[in-house]
């Protein structure tokens, strides 16, 4: 229960930064007569110095947060060059795509990004269900289970990138800054909802293979 409240504590935390920090900083700028060029670039810093920041504090990132840094750093590159605020709303959007793709990706290889991600909330930092991950690895249905979530993430993200790109470039860009943060948050939130129902078999693995040991003492 406590990793759990932690984990979701730091996600929200997380969005805090993502989305309502970048989005009260355009607002407010655009408000005292800034463009939207203008608004957009210096709203997109703070995610970006929040990803630098933990990793100069850490010294550590994983996959996933590379892939985010990359994608923000050459999104920003490239928008600065186009000088085009539409471009600035669809980095953002190209980036949740990317990494949908590279999470796919990932799916099919010996370390799926979001086995690493699952694993806390199925295990709940418990021991005796840590050493049951550990046996299960080795199971091939848990591993099918395990992997889906990559699929599930992938795909969402992919779906998600492709309609917040159509319309950056079909809509308003005033209405896109909040419409696309509507479509993100709603859409990670179906995604989390989906995929959190895909784990409830490989909870149930854990919780059970946690409790062979004391069957087989008793």
């Amino acid at each position: 229960m406590t990793n759990n409240t932690s984990g979701l504590g730091s996600l929200l935390q997380t969005l805090g930064v993502e989305i309502a920090v970048p989005l009260g900083v355009y607002y407010g700028l655009h408000s005292l007569g800034a463009d939207d060029f203008t608004a957009l670039a210096l709203a997109g810093v703070f995610p970006l110095a929040r990803t630098l920041y933990q990793f100069a504090r850490t010294r550590t990132i994983n996959g996933l947060a590379l892939v985010v840094l990359v994608t923000n750093v050459v999104g920003m590159l490239l928008t600065f060059v186009s000088g085009d605020a539409r471009m600035m709303i669809a980095k953002d959007s190209l980036g949740s795509g990317f990494i949908g793709i590279v999470v796919l990706i990932s799916a099919f290889t010996a370390q799926p990004i979001m086995t690493k991600a699952l694993r806390p909330f199925l295990t709940h930092g418990q021991a005796d269900h840590e050493e049951a991950w550990e046996r299960l690895r080795s199971n091939r249905r848990f591993d099918t289970v395990v992997r889906r979530s990559s699929y599930i993430w992938g795909i969402g993200f992919m779906l998600e990138s492709a309609a917040r790109v159509i319309g950056a470039f079909t809509l308003p860009v005033s209405t896109m800054v909040w419409l696309s943060t509507v479509i993100f948050v709603g859409s990670f939130a179906v995604i989390m909802l989906v995929a959190g129902a895909s784990a409830k078999e490989a909870g149930g693995m854990v919780a059970e293979e946690a409790r062979r040991p004391a069957l087989v003492a008793a």
